[in-house]
């Protein structure tokens, strides 16, 4: 898991998905949407954990609604999410608002 800090963060999309046609159309539009994403004002960064049944929970946290927004609208972002059952088996996603956050041993993980 490559956990991090996201202090600030308001909200966080929680992506969970099987994976399905890991083609190389799949891993090059995933590459450009995390450049991309990167780019987006208010955009903190993300964290993600894989298991052995090949379930993937991809976690991205935000500053602001606005930004989340920012992002659902892009032209890159939509197409990659029109293609989603083409790429995966099945997947779900939320957007959640971070009511609080609190941390021990946080360096462990």
């Amino acid at each position: 898991m490559n956990h991090q800090r996201f202090t600030g963060a308001k909200y966080a999309n929680i992506f969970s998905y099987l994976s399905g046609n890991q083609s190389e159309k799949y891993v090059e539009l995933d590459e450009h949407t995390l450049a991309l994403v990167g780019g987006v004002p208010g955009y903190l960064g993300y964290e993600s954990v894989k298991n052995d049944q090949g379930r993937t929970i991809f976690i991205s946290y935000w500053e602001s609604l606005e930004a989340v927004n920012q992002w659902r609208v892009n032209s890159v972002h939509a197409k990659a999410k029109s293609m989603g059952k083409d790429f995966y088996r099945a997947y779900h996603s939320m957007l959640v608002h971070i009511e609080y956050s609190s941390e021990y041993n946080t360096q462990r993980l």
